[in-house]
């Protein structure tokens, strides 16, 4: 690990890797409060989507990845998978939170008229975040675990999925612990520095609050 920390190709490598994860988990942060918000807004809509988290969440990862490497390319492929295992987690997560809202605030705000931005920030939000904050540290270890999965079976350039393919495959194993080594560092710096930016700016906006560490997934 020492020897690969001193050329710039390994540097350059855990970058692409870092930068396809981070891109999968904000693409399925955002799809997934989306279809939160409308599954939750809408019966009919839940009727039609709900069966598909069940079949994300049953199908295993590999056969995603297979399926996917015959419509994407090499290079998006990563961050399409990252995508797809997170999306269910975050969805079902802030589902649970659209419905703990508790109802006789909902009332209150109808009372004093509040206005849709004023439900949003001082009603909505304050109530979900928590549950966001749960989604978000549940699913960046799998995020992890899915893109290097998703760059080993699918090889592109620049990868540490890739790095460890051919660690695999021309037996070296010094090298195959090195590169796992730095998966598993890397995805705890990334999931405390992702938890804690996230919370700083909940605190700020004054939308997440002490109750927003508490894990609710």
């Amino acid at each position: 690990l020492i020897e690969l920390a001193t050329t710039s190709e390994f540097w350059i490598t855990a970058g692409y890797s870092l930068l396809r994860v981070v891109l999968g988990i904000l693409v399925s942060l955002i799809i997934g409060s989306l279809l939160a918000v409308l599954t939750e807004s809408s019966k009919w809509i839940k009727a039609l989507l709900s069966p598909l988290l069940g079949v994300i969440k049953a199908t295993p990862v590999a056969s995603f990845i297979i399926l996917a490497l015959l419509w994407l390319e090499r290079d998006s492929l990563p961050v399409f998978i990252t995508s797809l295992i997170v999306i269910p987690i975050v969805w079902s997560n802030v589902s649970e939170g659209i419905r703990s809202v508790d109802k006789n605030l909902i009332e209150v705000t109808k009372v004093y008229k509040f206005t849709p931005a004023q439900k949003l920030t001082r009603l909505y939000l304050p109530s979900i975040s928590p549950f966001f904050m749960a989604a978000c540290k549940s699913s960046l270890g799998m995020a992890w675990k899915a893109g290097i999965s998703a760059e080993v079976l699918s090889t592109p350039q620049k990868a540490i999925g890739t790095e460890l393919y051919f660690s695999k495959t021309y037996l070296e194993t010094p090298s195959l612990f090195a590169w796992t080594l730095v998966v598993i560092v890397m995805s705890i710096i990334i999931e405390k520095l992702f938890v804690f930016s996230l919370e700083r700016l909940g605190s700020k906006l004054g939308i997440l609050h002490h109750g927003g560490n508490d894990d609710k997934a």
